[in-house]
This record gives structure tokens, C-alpha cells and sequence, in this order.
């Protein structure tokens, strides 16, 4: 090797700040922003890679990293009992890839084998001997390897050729990147924070590194001898562990991906404060000169590992067992001959398998709901509407609303539950503001809740006294000296209150939620929705101007096709959820608007629409609101499916009639939405006497881990009108987002319903996909085994990775049985061919998603026939 100077100068003129910028930004695209636990946001992992096919990153995911994203095969085989897989539709996949792949093997002994190898049987070990004692004639299989297009080789990852366990090397390096991330990351949970934090994350990391105890005295002289700059250090421990450059890429996207819950942190820290790719730079400088102090004494190594493949025993095994060859046959056949076998053996992979039998799942799903949704079962009663409800496409909201409907003569209307409008909201007495819109977007305005000066007042006393016991409480936990006076002080009432949250959770939690209620009773509040009277905060204006309110109005109702035939109670129902002791709580409100409930969207829209200004600028845009009709908010809390009024203004005659037959019917649709919901819980089948009690008793209860499904089973995204799905039985797993083409003369209401609604839809679904299928990677483990940390996010232990995705309990039925389906979303479109194809060529991300394999994608056209695309 060269010298570390001379090398260093080589860096320097083909790797520059703008180059090592520019090979972070391509490297970065493996990895997402994973924001703060308690702003929950449903991502999915693959977002950036959607460039690329399914199947394709599929491939590079398990040849890089070792994580299968596909289905496991007792996953599979569980839903193919349970009658999820039609043994047509599987047939059909199965022909269907044997007359796409390029074989000359006859199609008998191709189906045969497929066939056979598909039931996921093991294979007889005494065929493997019967092979190894038949001394059949060696076939080289690096060249069909090459042939049948299967990547042999990782990334270049240096190995630390003193442990005899390769993983020992990366595990060493981890431990310490996460122990730096730790303390660079905590928010405000540790009483002693990281020296020099302040002035950036590698600053305070090369300060500190070369007084570590954990590392040797030749580790810290070699950090120390390294560049004081993270772009030069990149540059240097690249050519110092000889990367070649086209590899480059590739190893730093394998540095992001052996830690994406640390680095997707880093990068949405890195968002939040607008320093495109410096956070994660510095990441990547503090990884690679770690990883080069602890390889430098044992150079040469090894920078490369072939991939497991089967071997040639096996493969001929695989084809007397499945195939039904003998041994002799196989003996008889010509090189050429034993090559296309063998050839085909290894196309047809675990992977090629299991990809089939995905597809057949979801055209299995699809089939049986284009027959539910095509099967004319309309409400043909005429009885007039007394109300009309719109909730959030949420899955959760699905059963909830055939229960009202069914309860009377109301109607509910589906749409994105912050209702279009692009907010930050700030709740009484709160000093921060919360983003009230999906992820994907910024704040255009700010809106905040207030009341009267001495009301006011009288609220922050009694909040502030609440909190100051609450962090004097905290910070006496984390001193050294205060933290043994505690238990004397409070070990009494932390007993009492331990034993009765654990064996009575539901009369505790009511006292609970009462005292908290009483204590913090809001006084009557107002909205600041006019930005004449309150100017301008955090650099958004605090309202709306007269011509916006009546333009969100406006594209609100259009949204939701309510623009005639008014009821005389509109209700906008946000959601929210309720549960104690849990990390993932807000991981149950809104997956698509960083877990804020959206009861606040709520109110402000329905608290728009009734401003005589706004319905007069609705009326000369051709929407014309009866004076009788009054608008509400509501909010649908998913863990004890009840509705709770949040916004109730004076009502009129008809509209106060329609409140209170809603009240007058909401304990039997809440006794029946719960009962619906229970049933699905593995551990309450048979207790469901009183289901409403249960379900208070999960939402209270400290010790349970599974309060509520959340979004499982998920698996469509309906784009159509109320009356296509109305009576139809879903099962919970259809977001249902109200949509009249007739009303849409340009497509961009259903362009905006993409952009979206559906692709947050996308977003929530592969999340829980990847957390079902790689739970290991993607997954958060068991909630009993969790480590809150920093107060950011969930680690299994003291030294993971920072978990990215949801706990065991979201996703599993038990250790052993999925509850949620791994399928990908499938959208369906009620509207004629012209507005799809309107739709895929003016949406050049969607149609990506579409054509490789991100989603599935089907339409109803207007002469009622079933397309897929």
C-alpha cells in the first residue's frame, strides 16, 4: 500500500466536498427519515427505491444485507390453508412464469418439478446420499450462475480478520456507532448531556473518541491521526481501505443500511434543519474511521463474501426428488442437458417461488373483492338523510361506519382525515405547534386555540403546577443524589398506584382521565381563523385570509363530493386513540400525520364552513348550503369505537333532531363496532360478554401490548363513491375515500386523491408489510422487551439499532402466526380508461410505483367493467 499522505492526496483530487456530497445524496436513497416516536409517521422503507422493480430491490436486499422481504413460507402456507390463496389463481401464476421464462426443458417436466418444489416440502436427506455415494459427474456452477442472473458478491464490507465470526467485526463497530448516536441524539432525557453537542455531531465525536477507555491506545492514536474534517475523512478511509470507485456507492449505502434506525434519525434531524446531507456525512465519517482504526493492524483483508448458494448435490436431489429423474436418468442426460436443468433449478429459486405465490394472494384478495364490489347491493329505503358524517379513510373507520349507517338514516362520507387543510395547530395552553398535515407536506398556516384573558390564566396555573410536579419528578429520577431520596418519598403512593393499575386498569384509568379532565377542563375556546387580528409566528401567518377560508372550504367538500343535497347535520369526524404505558400510542392516531389525532382538522373545517362569509363565497362557486344544515366536528376514538363531540355550535331545529337520534343510536353502534373488533383479538375470543368494558380495560390497562390492531390487515385503497362499497362487508382492511368522477371534469381531484391520500395509503401499507416479513429489520421486536431511548424512539436492549418499524404485537397474532396480510396495496378507481391513462401519464411517480410492482392498480369504468393495470 501507499503511504496515508500520498493516499490522501489521491483522495483529495478525485474526491472533493461536492463529490463525497454528491455519493452521500445517491447513497442516502436506501435509507428514510424516521422521525421522533412521539410524532409517530408511517414510512415506508423502500420509498426511494421505487425507481427500481419489487422484485429487483428484493434481490439486492437479501445479496446485501440478508433480509428476505418476501412472505416466509409458513406464512404463506398458514394463509393457503386458511383459504386466502385459490388453487386456480395459483396455477394461472405458476403457467404464467414458465411461458415467460426462456427454457427448453419439456413444459411436463417443468410444471412437474415447479409443482412439487412449491409445496415448501423439505428435501429427504437420504436423496443427498444416495447422490453423494452415485459419484455423479461434477458441473461447474459458476457459470450458470451467471446465466441465470443471480448476483454472487456483496458490497465490499471490510473484515476484521481477528475474530474467527466475520458478524463479531460489525458488531464491535455498531456497538460503538450507537453508543456515539445515543448521546448525540438524546432529547433532553439525559441529565448530563454530550460536551460540545452544540457545535455538530463529528466536532463533539473527534473531541471525545480519543479519551474512549472502550477503545485501545493504537485505535485512539490512529482517529486522532485522521482528518478534522468529516468530507476529508470520508475521503481518506475510502482509498485507506482501498475501495475501488465503483464501489464506492455501494459500500457507504452498506454502512447506511447496517444501522438504518440511527442513520433515518440522523437524516430527519438533517430535514428538520435544512442541512442537506451534513448530519449524515458526519455519520458516515465517524463509521469509516472507526471501522479503519480497528482494521489497520491486521491489513490485508478481505472486502468481499460469496453468497450461500445450493449445492450441485442438492440441485440434482431437488430434481429426482421433485422432479421425479432417477439417478440414472440423471446420469444418462448430456452435459448440455444436466446444465438447462440445473440451470432452471436455480432460476426457480425460494424467491422466484414466493413471488408467485405473493401474486397469487393479492389476485386472490383482488378477485373476491371486485365480486363484493360488483354485486349490486344498494339501499333502496328513500328514507331521507338526517346527517352525514365524513371520517378519515382510516381502515379502523370502515366498520365503524356500516354500524351508523345501518343504525339510521345517516350517511358517511370518506377523506383524508386532516381534511385538506395544510396546518400546524396549537392546542390551549400548548407553547409549541404540531404539524396537522401528512408528513409529505409543510404548514401553510398556523391556527391556535384560545379563550378568555383571565380564563387563560386561570387554565396555565393549573397546567403549569401539573407539569413543574411532573419534571421535578423526572429530574430527581435521573440525579445521582436526589434519585435515593425518591423511593422514601414516593415509593408509597408509586405502590399503590402500581398494584391498582394492574388489577383494576378500568375504574383506575376513568379516575384517571376524570381527575386530568376536571383538573384541566378547558374553558370555551375560539380558533384564530381570520389573519387580520393575529399576524404572523414561527413564520407562518396565525389564520386565514377571507378568499383562503372559502377556498379550503371549498376543496374540502369537493374532496369529499359534498358540494349538493345537503343533510341538515354535517359532522366532521376526526380520530384518535387511547392507551396506557405504550411507546406506539401515537402510532394509533393518524399513521399519515406524524400521530396527531385529527379532531382539531376537524373543528377548524366545520367551524369554517359556518362563517357567513365563507357559505356566501361557497354559494357564487355554485355550492349552495341550506340554511337549516349546520356543521359539527366529532372525533372517532379506534381503541373504544366511540364518538366524542368536540365542536357544537347552536343547532338548528333539523340538525339538533339529527344529533340526537345520533345519540340516541351511538351506544348500540359502539356495542357493535366493539363486539365486530374483538373478535379479532387472538387472546379475547371468548371473552366478549361486554365488549365495551373489554375495550376500556385494553385502552387502560398498563400491561397489555395489543390495546388495538391499529391498521392491520390492510390491503385496498377505494376510490369511488359511498354507495359502491355501502352494505358490502370489507372486513376492516379498505381505506374508502369518497370520489364522483361526474364531478371531476379535469381529473385533478382524483390527481389529488393520489398524490396524497393513496400514496400515504402506500406509505402505512408497506410499513406494516415490511414490519410482517422482516421483523428483524423493519420490525420493532416484542413491546415487553422494548428500551425507550433518549426519548426518540425504541431499542431492544441498550445497544440495537434504533427501530424503525412496528412491535410484534401490531403485526403477529402469535409468535408463530401473522395476523396481518403481507400484500401490497391495491388501488381501485371508479372512473372511465381516459382518467387512468389521464392519471399515469401526468403522474410519473405513481406510474413507477405501478409498473414496478409498488402497488397494484384497478378501475371500475363507467360501463361497470373491472380493469387491471
Amino acid at each position: 500500500m501507499v503511504s496515508t499522505k500520498t493516499q490522501t492526496q489521491t483522495t483529495q483530487t478525485f474526491l472533493n466536498e461536492t463529490d463525497i456530497a454528491q455519493l452521500i445524496d445517491s447513497a442516502s436513497n436506501v435509507i428514510v427519515p424516521l422521525s421522533p416516536i412521539s410524532i409517530f409517521a408511517a414510512r415506508h422503507p423502500w420509498v426511494k427505491l421505487e425507481d427500481k422493480d419489487f422484485k429487483q430491490v428484493a434481490r439486492w436486499l437479501d445479496n446485501t444485507r440478508d433480509v428476505d422481504i418476501y412472505p416466509g413460507t409458513k406464512t404463506i402456507m398458514q394463509a393457503y390453508r386458511d383459504g386466502e390463496i385459490s388453487d386456480t389463481i395459483l396455477e394461472q401464476k405458476l403457467k404464467q412464469w414458465l411461458d415467460d421464462n426462456n427454457r427448453t426443458l419439456p413444459l411436463e417436466e417443468a410444471y412437474r418439478y415447479c409443482t412439487n418444489v412449491m409445496k415448501f416440502d423439505p428435501l429427504p436427506k437420504n436423496i443427498i446420499k444416495k447422490i453423494q455415494h452415485s459419484q455423479i459427474e461434477d458441473v461447474a456452477l459458476d457459470n450458470l450462475m451467471d446465466e441465470a442472473q443471480i448476483v454472487r458478491s456483496m458490497p465490499p464490507r471490510s473484515k476484521h480478520i481477528k475474530y474467527k465470526n466475520p458478524h463479531t467485526y460489525l458488531q464491535l463497530l455498531d456497538y460503538h456507532v450507537i453508543k456515539w448516536c445515543k448521546l448525540y441524539l438524546d432529547d433532553n432525557q439525559s441529565s448530563w448531556t454530550l460536551p460540545n453537542r452544540e457545535q455538530g455531531f463529528f466536532y463533539a465525536w473527534k473531541k471525545l473518541v480519543i479519551h474512549d477507555p472502550a477503545l485501545s491506545k493504537a485505535e485512539r492514536q490512529t482517529l486522532a491521526s485522521l482528518p478534522n474534517e468529516p468530507h476529508e475523512m470520508i475521503a481518506e478511509t475510502l482509498t485507506l481501505l482501498d475501495i475501488p470507485e465503483t464501489s464506492r456507492q455501494g459500500y457507504l449505502e452498506s454502512h447506511l443500511l447496517a444501522l438504518p434506525g440511527w442513520a433515518g434519525m440522523l437524516l430527519w434531524r438533517m430535514e428538520q434543519t435544512h442541512k442537506k446531507s451534513y448530519l449524515i456525512t458526519e455519520y458516515l465519517a465517524i463509521r469509516l474511521a472507526l471501522e479503519w482504526s480497528f482494521i489497520k493492524p491486521y491489513l490485508p483483508v478481505e472486502t468481499t463474501r460469496p453468497i450461500p448458494q445450493r449445492s450441485l448435490e442438492t440441485l440434482v436431489g431437488e430434481w429426482c426428488h421433485w422432479g421425479e429423474l432417477t439417478i440414472v436418468g440423471w446420469q444418462q442426460l448430456t452435459l448440455e442437458q444436466q446444465q438447462e436443468y440445473l440451470k432452471f433449478a436455480l432460476e426457480f429459486d425460494s424467491k422466484t417461488q414466493r413471488h408467485i405465490w405473493l401474486e397469487a394472494w393479492e389476485e386472490t384478495y383482488e378477485a373476491r373483492l371486485k365480486e363484493q364490489l360488483l354485486t349490486s347491493d344498494q339501499d333502496e329505503s328513500g328514507a331521507k338523510t338526517e346527517a352525514q358524517l365524513a371520517f378519515c379513510i382510516d381502515v379502523r373507520s370502515e366498520q365503524f361506519r356500516s354500524q351508523l349507517e345501518n343504525a339510521g338514516p345517516f350517511e358517511t362520507i370518506g377523506i383524508a382525515g386532516f381534511y385538506g387543510l395544510p396546518i400546524a395547530s396549537a392546542k390551549l395552553g400548548s407553547d409549541h405547534s404540531h404539524a396537522s398535515l401528512p408528513v409529505m407536506n409543510t404548514p401553510q398556516h398556523k391556527i391556535k386555540e384560545y379563550a378568555r384573558p383571565h380564563e387563560m390564566k386561570t387554565y396555565h396555573e393549573r397546567k403549569n403546577s401539573i407539569s413543574a410536579l411532573i419534571y421535578t419528578f423526572k429530574k430527581m429520577k435521573q440525579n445521582v443524589l436526589p434519585s435515593l431520596l425518591l423511593p422514601e418519598l414516593t415509593g408509597s403512593w408509586l405502590s399503590v398506584q402500581m398494584l391498582s393499575r394492574t388489577f383494576l386498569p378500568r375504574p383506575i384509568g376513568r379516575c384517571i382521565h376524570k381527575f386530568y379532565s376536571r383538573c384541566l377542563q378547558k374553558p370555551k375556546t375560539s380558533l384564530t381563523l381570520s389573519n387580520d387580528k393575529f399576524g404572523v409566528e414561527e413564520g407562518l401567518p396565525v389564520g386565514f385570509s377571507t378568499q383562503e377560508q372559502i377556498d379550503y372550504a371549498h376543496q374540502a367538500l369537493k374532496l369529499m363530493g359534498l358540494t349538493e343535497y345537503f343533510a341538515p347535520l354535517v359532522v366532521f369526524c376526526g380520530h384518535g386513540s387511547q392507551s396506557a404505558n405504550n411507546p406506539y400510542a401515537s402510532s394509533l392516531d393518524c399513521g399519515a400525520c406524524g400521530g396527531a389525532a385529527s379532531g382539531f382538522n376537524a373543528k377548524v373545517l366545520a367551524m369554517l364552513c359556518n362563517l357567513p362569509d365563507v357559505r356566501t363565497g361557497l354559494q357564487n362557486l355554485g355550492v349552495n348550503i341550506p340554511v337549516e344544515t349546520v356543521f359539527t366536528a366529532a372525533e372517532h376514538n379506534t381503541s373504544v369505537d366511540n364518538l366524542a363531540w368536540i365542536y357544537l355550535p347552536t343547532l338548528s331545529r333539523e340538525a339538533k333532531a339529527a344529533y340526537e337520534h345520533i345519540e340516541q343510536v351511538m351506544p348500540k353502534v359502539s356495542k357493535q363496532a366493539n363486539t365486530q373488533r374483538m373478535l379479532t383479538l387472538p387472546t379475547l375470543k371468548n371473552n366478549i360478554s361486554n365488549p365495551e368494558e373489554e375495550a376500556y380495560r385494553l385502552a387502560n390497562d398498563w400491561s397489555e401490548v395489543r390495546p388495538e390492531w391499529g391498521l392491520a390487515r390492510n390491503a385496498s385503497f377505494i376510490i369511488a363513491p359511498r354507495k359502491l362499497t355501502q352494505n358490502k362487508d370489507l372486513e376492516g382492511r379498505a381505506f374508502l375515500h369518497n370520489y364522483d368522477w361526474r364531478q371531476d371534469s379535469d381529473g385533478s381531484i382524483l390527481g389529488n386523491i393520489i398524490a396524497g391520500p393513496a400514496t400515504v395509503a402506500q406509505w402505512i401499507n408497506l410499513q406494516y408489510y415490511a414490519s410482517t416479513v422482516a421483523p428483524h429489520y423493519y420490525g420493532s421486536g416484542s413491546k415487553t422487551t422494548q428500551t425507550i431511548t433518549g426519548g426518540i424512539g425504541v431499542m431492544q436492549g441498550n445497544a440495537s439499532d434504533l427501530l424503525t418499524g412496528l412491535p410484534w404485537q401490531s403485526v403477529m397474532k402469535s409468535d408463530f402466526e401473522a395476523y396481518h396480510a403481507p400484500l401490497r396495496l391495491l388501488i381501485v378507481v371508479q372512473a372511465p380508461d381516459s382518467y387512468i391513462e389521464q392519471l399515469l401519464s401526468s403522474n410519473s411517480d405513481f406510474k413507477q410505483k405501478v409498473t414496478n410492482g409498488w402497488l397494484q392498480l384497478a378501475s371500475i369504468g363507467n360501463d361497470g367493467i373491472w380493469k387491471h393495470w
